[in-house]
């Protein structure tokens, strides 16, 4: 079966967060497995100088200028650009500039990226020509409009990564875009007044996808649906949502073989992560000390990553045997109120506002627990990094969290299937008592020893999401 994944990112060629992460592994794991897979992707300035030497597929003549498709081999899996220089050549990231203002013609430029997805699946490489277009969040989502439009006879799988993003713009543009006007509508399109590329992949696409099973349940709720709630409540009746867990990259992320890590480590040889906790520690100028565990969080520094959270229970967290380091980037309040934090508290908070894959890399190893108190997650991979790395994740009980971390409790102890710690209610209470219940265990070596053993032996590969998605597209 041939494969035509359409995105936005694809890590390490251009990366804002977690959807890179999927794209850079997904397709390589398919590919690993058999599939025909190919990736199409906008040539970025990032991708252009990353990717070397790409060959001619075919110019255009579109709404957004003229293009070319370019073609290349990219460590096994076929990609396609989109070369645009009008469109994908400038600073900032993908979606908006140095300022984090969103470019105002990005209506164009993902417009464009589901019209090229849509005229490859009509034929515009004569030497392939994919079966079925999987596409990844609401970037990808004009590519089904397209494809009902022009009747293409492709099926069609629509994931969704994080449903607050619905990518909203006017709906006055439909006729720039080149989609028929019967398309703006309630069974369309249209969404609240404007027209919404979330919602043409949740309307058109045979299947639906979430990454995680708990997610895809959540999301057709009011509270976690973000207005979608109806129209995903009826794809789930007809049996065309569903849940599939992301997966891990053993090649970039294994603490055997990381080369971003002081001193690499494995289950049964776990010297190493005390060097790499010694060197996270001198890393963010906190005392060296095995006594008390260190917890890190990584992440976008936002109330849906539950920031804030953290930082209403930070004094009383404080007062307790413990070590904080946090990595991200977010909200100007939320990064001003951590750098605060770390200035009251020096010799047990350490901060670094800044995007650094090699630090996040030395967090995980060097972490003895991992923090992760969102209010919503769709999937969530910093949890499943701690698995992998044995730092115990303790994570808000919700979406692909709920799915993928098992609270220690007596039972859970008894059957030696606890892996982390986790939390129902998003308050700074919950929190607390949860951090309360972990130092518990910290303070316990045996028990600790335990759950970090079966944290390790999680197999979260991707090779069982591969799996997942080959029987998906089989029943389509």
């Amino acid at each position: 079966m041939k494969t035509l994944h359409i995105c936005s990112e694809l890590y390490p060629l251009v990366k804002t967060g977690g959807l890179a992460d999927v794209l850079g592994a997904l397709p390589f794991a398919q590919k690993q497995a058999g599939m025909d897979v190919r990736v199409l992707l906008p040539m970025y300035p990032s991708v252009a100088e990353k990717i070397g030497e790409t060959g001619h597929v075919a110019y255009h003549h579109t709404f957004a200028g003229d293009i070319e498709i370019r073609y290349a081999d990219y460590n096994g899996v076929g990609l396609y650009l989109i070369d645009a220089p009008q469109l994908y050549r400038r600073d900032g990231n993908p979606y908006h500039d140095q300022y984090y203002a969103d470019y105002g013609d990005n209506y164009l430029r993902f417009g464009l990226l589901g019209w090229v997805g849509a005229s490859l699946a009509a034929g515009s490489d004569s030497w392939w020509k994919p079966d079925l277009v999987h596409g990844h969040d609401w970037q990808s989502g004009l590519a089904f409009a397209y494809l009902r439009a022009w009747a293409v006879p492709v099926k069609t799988v629509f994931t969704i990564h994080n449903i607050a993003y619905a990518g909203i713009f006017s709906g006055h543009h439909l006729a720039e875009l080149g989609l028929p006007a019967y398309m703006y509508g309630t069974y369309g399109l249209e969404f609240y007044g404007q027209m919404s590329y979330l919602k043409a992949g949740l309307y058109y696409a045979d299947h639906i996808t979430t990454v995680s099973p708990t997610y895809a349940r959540e999301i057709t709720l009011p509270e976690h649906g973000y207005g979608f709630h109806g129209l995903l409540g009826e794809r789930a009746a007809q049996g065309r949502l569903s849940g599939i867990l992301n997966g891990v990259d053993d090649a970039t992320w294994n603490p055997a073989t990381d080369n971003n890590i002081a001193k690499p480590y494995q289950p049964n040889h776990m010297q190493g992560k005390r060097v790499d906790k010694h060197t996270l520690q001198q890393t963010y100028n906190l005392p060296t000390d095995d006594s008390v565990p260190l917890l890190v969080m990584i992440t976008r520094l936002t109330e849906q990553k539950g920031a804030d959270i953290l930082l209403a229970a930070a004094e009383t967290l404080l007062a307790r045997p413990l070590q904080l380091a946090v990595l991200g980037t977010g909200s100007p309040d939320l990064e001003a109120a951590f750098r605060d934090l770390e200035a009251r508290h020096p010799d047990k908070v350490g901060v670094r506002i800044t995007y650094n894959e090699a630090l996040s890399h030395q967090m995980i190893a060097g972490g003895d627990v991992i923090l992760v108190p969102s209010r919503f997650e769709p999937c969530g991979l910093t949890q499943l990094y701690g698995l992998k790395y044995g730092t115990l994740p303790l994570v808000r009980e919700t979406g692909g969290l709920a799915d993928t971390v098992t609270n220690t409790q007596p039972d859970t102890l008894a059957n030696k299937t606890a892996t982390g710690f986790t939390f129902y209610d998003p308050t700074p209470d919950a929190l607390l008592s949860t951090v309360g219940r972990m130092l518990e265990s910290w303070h316990n070596p045996k028990q600790w020893a335990a759950i970090r053993a079966t944290a390790m032996a999680q197999d979260n590969s991707w090779h069982k999401a591969a799996e997942a998605y080959d029987a998906l597209y089989n029943s389509l």
